[in-house]
């Protein structure tokens, strides 16, 4: 079946996005760093790779996001901001626990070795290219900071998607701790509807 694709622009809204805390807010603004992470979670100093992963690592547990969607390094005492492409971290492994449907728990690891496991304050979501309507999945790790789900992680992701329905409406998503995640949802002429986001508007039981 041929669908007529309607695609929603990206939003650059941060997810659940804080302030820096008492910390931060204390800290000198230093200015900008030339330090950037590309669209493929490769971390830069003025224009050469980080090759220690330590170091990227230690970054990582340093870095905020503001409400103004700027992202910065908070040290103590001083804090400064970074550029970031698109998410500041990618998903590159996924486990799954708790046996299968609504009981079980999806986690991933990213590539600074954190563990996210997917749950009401860890949301997936998927916005769409506005080019070639490819998906971008994401999910939350900490407030305001997430991790973009490489293709394989997506595929296996994917894998274990199932139906609900509202209506006219047919969502398809994963369980996971108790929670049912959408990753693409269709009207009932098989247009795409929009961007999947949390929570779901489908029927929590199996149809």
């Amino acid at each position: 079946m041929t669908h007529n694709v309607s695609i929603d622009p990206p939003s650059r809204t941060p997810p659940s996005a804080v302030a820096f805390g008492a910390t931060g807010q204390d800290a000198d603004d230093c200015g900008d760093l030339p330090l950037r992470i590309d669209a493929e979670g490769l971390w830069t100093y003025r224009g050469s790779p980080i090759g220690r992963k330590e170091m990227v690592c230690l970054f990582a547990t340093m870095l905020r996001r503001a409400r103004d969607g700027s992202f910065w390094l908070i040290a103590p005492g001083e804090r400064v901001r970074i550029a970031v492409e698109d998410a500041p971290f990618l998903a590159v492994e996924m486990f799954k626990s708790g046996g299968c449907g609504e009981g079980q728990v999806l986690s991933f690891r990213t590539n600074v070795d954190e563990i996210v496991t997917v749950d009401a304050a860890h949301p997936l979501r998927v916005e769409h290219d506005p080019l070639t309507g490819e998906p971008r999945p994401y999910v939350l790790v900490r407030p305001g900071l997430e991790a973009r789900l490489t293709r394989a992680v997506f595929y296996q992701l994917a894998a274990r998607a199932v139906e609900r329905h509202d209506g006219e409406t047919t969502c398809y998503g994963v369980w996971s701790s108790g929670g049912f995640f959408r990753l693409g949802c269709f009207d009932g002429s098989g247009a795409v509807m929009g961007a999947a986001t949390t929570p779901c508007a489908c029927s929590e039981k199996p149809s």
